[in-house]
């Protein structure tokens, strides 16, 4: 898969995949690589959503110790 993909694409073709498989018409090769195609993309989607909240969660401790100066400020 390509470096640059998005999260909004893949979880696309992920959504396809599993209408695909639980259509139940694709032969059991197919389903096979389509399962494995899909636990790729699951993977890639999940790590996206996880770099995402590790920068979510960065970005509040930073605000929060902003704001706690900014109030000492205040305060003193």
């Amino acid at each position: 898969m390509a470096k640059n993909k998005s999260f909004e694409a893949e979880f696309k073709k992920l959504q396809e995949i599993v209408a695909k498989l639980e259509n139940g018409t694709e032969s059991l090769e197919n389903s096979l690589k389509l399962f494995e195609d899909g636990t790729k993309i699951a993977k890639f989607c999940y790590e996206v959503l996880d770099n995402a909240e590790q920068k979510i969660t960065n970005l509040s401790k930073v605000n929060l110790s902003v704001d706690n100066e900014s109030s000492e400020d205040v305060d003193a």
